[in-house]
């Protein structure tokens, strides 16, 4: 892990916006958001770069939205 200010910053901000998935998810009972928003809560611990972070956090919510256009 590193602590680089750039990276601990975006990893503030992913789990921020997976937490409030989270809680909306629960919430509303809509299991895309509730999984979204485990994993933009989880994945920070096991990257390790910039680039990575903000790659896999589009690529979630990329699926997320596929997933609700979908009608999950």
């Amino acid at each position: 892990m590193s602590l680089d200010p750039g990276w601990l910053f975006l990893s503030f901000v992913v789990g921020g916006v997976g937490f409030v998935l989270f809680v909306y998810g629960k919430k509303q009972e809509r299991w895309p958001h509730l999984v979204a928003g485990l994993a933009l809560m989880v994945y920070p611990y096991f990257v390790s770069s910039i680039g990575a972070l903000v790659g896999v956090g589009v690529a979630l919510c990329v699926g997320l939205w596929l997933a609700v256009r979908n009608g999950w």
